[in-house]
């Protein structure tokens, strides 16, 4: 992936352009955003931006007053933007638009002396008019999780490694590219997405009925993009190492000499090109740890999450109403009282605030003290000072104290790495000595079907009698194969400890 450039404290020498921009320079491109006339900038610049679609770039004062009274046709709120002159000055200043004379509208020396200023974007002006657009305009639709980039990602894989192959160097540039921006994009949108949840989950504070509305969308969302990424997980993998045998230096040689980049050396195209491969093999090609397993975990904790606060809003909804209108009922109950009396009687029946509260305070186990002993022979009950002095129940002020017991979780981190351990050394068994003509041992056995278990995800359909078909799953350092049986052979048979596994025209491959 292309990383991001930050930009520099000082502008060199000989830079120009974009890159003369010092950082405080491209952080004052936003005054224009918190300035007091904030909306009259910002319809301005959509008018510039109007007449840059319409590839009218340079602006006098009049075209600019123009084309803001165009756009205060369509929406009225621009017509609050008054004298152009002193708005177009500021936005000079900031660097945001770039001011240049013109002496082609003067009729006489006079006003050729006097030099018509005309108005455009800077490039970092206008990239931050979009920024601010983006943000405006930014929506829940953005926020999603986009399942059907994968057969799109697979395919491209598929021809790089052939582009490669037959030394294609413009369609090498344009597949990495592709790649490159659908795996950028993919990744905003997760950001994006789980963020959106943080949101959602403070919002149902307040309004749990906002997250009801969205609940089962958000989980049939998920899971169906976690089916597919588990689905096609192993298949990127394996394409990514398609594409990586057919020549890593040779592909990444290619895309930086198709490369159209000006103002970039060839060493630097080089190193860029690169790195954007290194991170869809870190995507794709890395088991254990690539972007994809982690967003593939990341969004099943998503789902525990969502049903857990879909747990909390059910519970507190539990008996058809809501506390809220709980509350309602009471109000209008005292509101009906006829008398202060039964007002007060009410009261009393619902708070339990007119009679010394330590009275009723039990105690911390009351199996231990039968209800039938008195008060004179009864253990007194500990009472919290802030209950006696004033009435009120302690309440906690900060988390309580976490208990840690170092010597279990020891205990337990050492179970868990030797059953790594086990599973390592069961699964490297299976692909020393295979899976038939022996009996398998428990370790074995269970390492065996937890491979099978990623095959079968897969849900490829593998056919008895037709070549080409596999469906294969790897985990532990080892790659399992269901290959269809021969035209002799109608199913073959596999011996564990548990018993026998008969498998219907399948043959299993276990492989390092």
């Amino acid at each position: 992936m292309s990383p991001g450039l930050t930009p520099p404290d000082n502008a060199r020498d000989d830079a120009f352009g974009i890159d003369a921009f010092t950082l405080d320079d491209r952080l004052t491109l936003f005054h224009f955003a918190a300035a007091e006339k904030r909306h009259e900038y910002l319809w301005l610049l959509r008018a510039f931006d109007r007449g840059r679609a319409n590839y009218q770039v340079l602006l006098h004062v009049s075209d600019a007053a123009t084309l803001v009274g165009r756009l205060a046709a369509d929406h009225p709120a621009a017509a609050a933007v008054g004298n152009v002159q002193p708005l177009l000055d500021a936005l000079a200043e900031w660097r945001v638009l770039d001011r240049s004379y013109d002496g082609t509208r003067a009729a006489n020396l006079a006003e050729y002396r006097n030099r018509h200023y005309v108005y455009q974007f800077t490039q970092a002006g206008y990239r931050a008019y979009r920024a601010v657009e983006d943000v405006l305009g930014a929506a829940l639709e953005d926020a999603q999780l986009s399942r059907l980039v994968f057969p799109d990602i697979l395919a491209d894989l598929a021809a790089l490694a052939v582009a490669n192959d037959a030394g294609d160097a413009e369609e090498v540039y344009r597949k990495l590219g592709r790649l490159d921006s659908v795996l950028n994009e993919m990744a905003q949108r997760a950001a994006r997405f789980y963020l959106m949840l943080g949101d959602l989950a403070r919002t149902n504070d307040t309004r749990p009925e906002v997250f009801l509305a969205h609940k089962d969308a958000l989980l049939s969302h998920m899971r169906e993009f976690t089916a597919e990424l588990g689905r096609y997980a192993p298949l990127l993998a394996e394409a990514v190492e398609k594409a990586a045998v057919s020549g890593v230096d040779r592909m990444v040689e290619y895309a930086a000499e198709a490369d159209e980049r000006l103002f970039r050396t060839p060493a630097a195209r080089l190193e860029d090109w690169r790195q954007r491969w290194a991170g869809i093999v870190h995507w794709f090609g890395e088991r254990e740890h690539s972007e994809a397993e982690r967003l593939q975990d990341a969004t099943v904790t998503a789902i525990r999450s969502v049903l857990a606060l879909l747990r909390r809003v059910t519970e507190a909804r539990r008996g058809g109403v809501s506390r809220e209108s709980q509350l309602r009922h009471l109000a209008q109950w005292f509101t009906s009282c006829v008398s202060d009396d039964d007002a007060h009687a009410l009261f009393q029946a619902v708070f339990g605030l007119g009679s010394p509260r330590h009275i009723a305070v039990p105690y911390p186990d009351p199996e231990l003290i039968p209800g039938r002993t008195s008060w004179w022979e009864a253990e007194p009950v500990e009472l919290a000072r802030t209950l006696v002095q004033s009435g009120r129940a302690p309440s906690l002020k900060g988390p309580g104290r976490i208990e840690r017991n170092d010597a279990e979780r020891a205990r337990l981190r050492a179970e868990q790495v030797e059953e790594q351990a086990e599973r390592r050394g069961a699964a490297a068994a299976l692909a020393r000595d295979g899976a038939y003509g022996r009996v398998l041992d428990e370790a074995e056995t269970r390492a065996l079907l937890s491979l099978m278990d990623v095959a079968l995800a897969a849900r490829v359909p593998v056919t008895r009698g037709i070549a080409g078909q596999t469906a294969s799953g790897s985990a532990h350092g080892v790659r399992l194969t269901l290959v269809p049986t021969g035209p002799g052979e109608a199913f073959t048979t596999v011996r564990t400890v548990r018993g026998h596994l008969h498998l219907d025209g399948l043959r299993l491959e276990v492989t390092g």
